[in-house]
């Protein structure tokens, strides 16, 4: 499988997407990556580390900077690594596309580029949380500031095609994001969202949930507007990066509690690795005609190279197809 990396996209790169490009090709031998970007800058970068068949280059002049606005690149038409990364996956030169860069140029380009799978008006961004039980899955997380009732709906059919090909989760439970589990609290857009959520036979509801109830791991996917979810999603991050500093420093403050925080290393790592980002990878953008994943932009080589892992594991499912078959109807 052929994926195409975005090698000039995240804070770090090409650095990054290059360790995780290798680091992926070792991982699978059936993978095969494509990094787009300034040539010179990627060869200089891959002659630091063995050198790899299954890797390639694809040469762009320019690149979407973080804090372009997504109207702006839309306009410009520059050959931008992001812009010819996707004209790869439009083309079938490659099977999946991954980017850590301008999570506003992505959506906006590869709507532009790929289309929208029918039946679907909104891509939505969808993001792993882990939970006490199991990962959650909710949606959206920043493709759309602003939805209406029939937009939620279809995340929820969107995000149970993933759960049930990526997570291997048939019949997912979907929830509501609400500040109360009765059916007539919340404004306009989730009560109106409930009642079609309610009757829509093709999804198994199973009403409302609070924030407070997230991580309880007591359900399957949970849909809300992309405000809320991106503001839950940097709350969630920066929640996971203040106890960890928390814990090291009350574990500094006195002898005894060195000794024991020696003991619990093992159960720490075990929690990191549950709340680490760059376990995960990145985040698909659902309801776009082919295979797109969105890496933070600081991420990793591991994170890269998981992102691409993911992209094949999802390209492998059928699960664009899956989609299009479940919102066509």
């Amino acid at each position: 499988m052929k994926i195409a990396i975005d090698a000039m996209g995240g804070d770090h790169a090409p650095h990054n997407e290059v360790l995780g490009a290798l680091r992926a090709v070792k991982m699978d031998e059936s993978i095969y990556v494509v990094l787009v970007g300034k040539k010179n800058l990627l060869e200089e970068e891959l002659a630091k580390h063995e050198k790899s068949d299954r890797i390639s280059i694809v040469h762009a002049d320019d690149i979407i900077t973080m804090h372009e606005s997504p109207v702006k690149v839309l306009k410009e038409k520059k050959p931008t690594s992001l812009r010819i990364g996707l004209k790869l996956l439009k083309d079938k030169e490659v099977d999946a596309f991954v980017s850590a860069g301008n999570t506003g140029a992505v959506m906006a380009l590869s709507i532009f580029n790929l289309g929208r799978i029918k039946g679907v008006e909104r891509p939505a961004i969808v993001a792993l949380f882990p939970t006490i039980k199991k990962p959650l899955v909710i949606l959206d997380i920043g493709a759309n500031v602003d939805c209406k009732p029939k937009h939620l709906v279809q995340f929820a059919k969107m995000g149970s095609v993933f759960c049930e090909k990526v997570l291997n989760n048939p019949n997912p439970k979907v929830k509501l994001l609400n500040i109360g589990e009765e059916e007539e609290k919340g404004n306009e857009l989730t009560t109106e969202t409930y009642q079609l959520l309610k009757n829509d036979k093709e999804i198994n509801f199973d009403g409302n949930i609070e924030p407070g109830h997230l991580l309880d791991g007591n359900t399957d996917i949970v849909v809300c507007d992309g405000f809320v979810g991106n503001v839950i999603l940097k709350f969630g991050e920066s929640a996971v990066r203040t106890l960890g500093t928390i814990i090291k420093e009350e574990v500094k403050k006195s002898i005894l509690a060195t000794i024991g925080g020696i003991f619990l290393i093992p159960a720490f790592k075990k929690v990191r690795k549950k709340t680490d980002y760059d376990e995960i990878g990145g985040t698909m953008l659902l309801g776009v005609k082919n295979v797109v994943i969105i890496a933070h932009g600081s991420a990793s080589p591991k994170a890269i190279s998981n992102a691409i892992l993911e992209a094949k594991k999802v390209k492998n499912e059928n699960v664009i197809e899956k989609i299009e078959e479940v919102l066509s109807n």
